[in-house]
């Protein structure tokens, strides 16, 4: 593998390019790497508080009603972000489930299978729970797949 670093003037944001012939095991942790150099800072709220922590602890976001929240394997917390929002924010392990639902495909256990409904997600840790519909089902998958272990 080589390594080139180009400098460029006059650039308003740095950019990161990857030439490769496959996408292997290497690149995808390359990719993951740098995915997560540029992860948001988000603030979660709770009644009259405001919380502060990692996303990768948050399982899922879902809408209720108008309002968004983020769960966690012990509580929700509401966000201030419509999902098609958190779609462009969030890094590439989230991914859309359902119309109402983005999933961190990192904290998922197992997924129930139904091959004429929505398929069943659980999450470690947890007795939470959410359903994928069957159009997402698939990108999810993929998802999974270049997850590695």
């Amino acid at each position: 593998m080589k390594l080139r670093i180009e400098l460029t003037d006059g650039s308003s944001e740095d950019e990161v390019v990857i030439r490769c012939s496959n996408v292997d095991n290497n690149v995808r942790k390359i990719q993951e790497f740098i995915s997560s150099l540029s992860v948001p800072k988000m603030t979660f709220y709770k009644n009259s508080q405001e919380f502060f922590f990692p996303i990768e602890d948050i399982l899922f976001f879902e809408t209720e009603g108008e309002q968004v929240f983020a769960h966690t394997p012990g509580d929700a917390f509401k966000v201030k972000h419509r999902l098609y929002e958190l779609e462009e924010l969030l890094p590439a392990q989230f991914v859309r489930a359902a119309k109402g639902t983005i999933v961190n495909t990192k904290q998922i256990y197992a997924i129930d299978r139904n091959l004429t409904s929505s398929s069943k997600v659980s999450f470690n840790g947890t007795h939470k729970h959410i359903y994928i519909s069957r159009h997402y089902f698939k990108p999810l998958k993929e998802k999974m797949a270049q997850r590695g272990g």
